[in-house]
């Protein structure tokens, strides 16, 4: 039976996410634009190191000014609008005790504290990456080895909290059980974690990221709900609300875009949560995560068909890597290419819920 009061806990946290969000937007908007917080000098580099020729033209074309004028770390208006609703729903309990407030708090050690620790983690390396790419000078963020380095280290260290701490050591296979992995369960995490954030690229097109995104996270709310991992799920809904909030503002024309202090932060935190979804909350968040995630797991593959075509063959399978672009450079309008990625990400959302929610 689904109680009420589970559902108030889930809903509350997402509706006060995208209020806040709404409300602080404007003030975030006019910060970034006061200060310029946009690239100054924009010069693309292809996967294999090249210039990227054709996403110059493709810009040129279709995102004129764009880069020198949209302003970046949009993503701040998502991690700090959950930071504050997490941490003042819990303000609020322990301030005022009564009983229908504390059941607002969804800050607890078991559920929210490692999605948590790991959003902001991720999104203050992504914050540094982004001041230091709109430095007057040119493309000056974090190395791509170095920000791989960071998602190495910690996916390696959250890894080792689902193994060491919660005692994970099999994933969950809809109708075969589950597949032990013991130890193996820390370098799964990290590669999974590794492939997401390649994922993350994108955040290439206005609105894109956001939709997608928020299906992804609205569907591990549902899967964590129906688990009666309450906390996670209201946590999994307050990103979604705050999502939502950026995407009111990245629809087209973009007042701002994600970039990696949104897109890191967000990807490493999904598959946290898609593994507290798994063995420890008796269901197959990892299984269903290829599914739910299936934008993103197209763009992965897209970038190294790319790579591995054009190393092997001399020739690329694609006019432009990630595959949104490439549907861009055929001839697709921007708004086309969101709207048909919005519509797969809402389709797999649900699909991805009803496996992973499989007994």
């Amino acid at each position: 039976m689904i109680e009420s009061a589970s559902i108030i806990k889930v809903f509350i946290p997402a509706a006060a996410a995208f209020a806040i969000g709404i409300l602080f937007a404007p003030i975030l908007t006019h910060y970034l634009y006061k200060h310029k917080v946009w690239k100054k000098i924009v010069d693309k580099i292809a996967l294999d190191g090249s210039t990227a020729t054709e996403f110059a033209k493709l810009r040129e074309n279709l995102h004129a000014n764009t880069e020198t004028r949209t302003p970046r770390m949009g993503g701040i208006l998502i991690w700090a609008t959950v930071v504050f609703v997490t941490l003042g729903l819990w303000l609020l309990a322990q301030v005022f005790p009564a009983p229908f407030i504390q059941k607002l708090d969804f800050f607890s050690r078991s559920q929210t504290w490692v999605p948590l620790f790991t959003l902001v983690a991720g999104a203050v390396i992504g914050f540094v990456n982004d001041v230091l790419d709109i430095h007057p000078s040119g493309e000056k963020g974090i190395r791509l080895r170095t920000r791989l380095l960071f998602v190495l280290l910690i996916s390696s260290f959250i890894g080792w909290w689902f193994y060491a701490k919660l005692g994970m050591v099999a994933i969950g296979i809809p109708a075969d059980g589950t597949l032990y992995l013991g130890a193996l369960i820390v370098p799964l995490f990290m590669l999974v974690s590794l492939g997401l954030y390649a994922g993350g690229v994108i955040d290439g097109i206005d609105g894109l990221a956001g939709g997608v995104f928020s299906s992804a996270f609205m569907a591990y709310a549902g899967i964590a709900y129906f688990q009666n991992q309450i906390n996670l799920a209201a946590f999994s809904a307050a990103l979604t609300g705050a999502i939502l909030a950026f995407l009111w503002f990245n629809i087209p024309p973009a007042r701002f875009w994600m970039t990696e202090t949104g897109t890191m932060g967000l990807t490493l935190t999904l598959a946290v949560i898609a593994f507290m979804t798994d063995t420890p909350g008796n269901g197959y968040g990892v299984a269903a995560l290829p599914i739910i995630a299936f934008p993103l797991v197209v763009t992965i593959f897209s970038n190294i068909i790319q790579v591995l075509s054009k190393k092997f063959r001399g020739k690329k399978v694609f006019r432009i890597a990630p595959l949104h672009h490439h549907f861009e450079a055929i001839g697709w309008p921007s708004y086309k290419v969101t709207m048909r990625y919005w519509i797969i990400s809402i389709v797999c959302a649900i699909v991805g819920m009803t496996v992973a929610l499989i007994k």
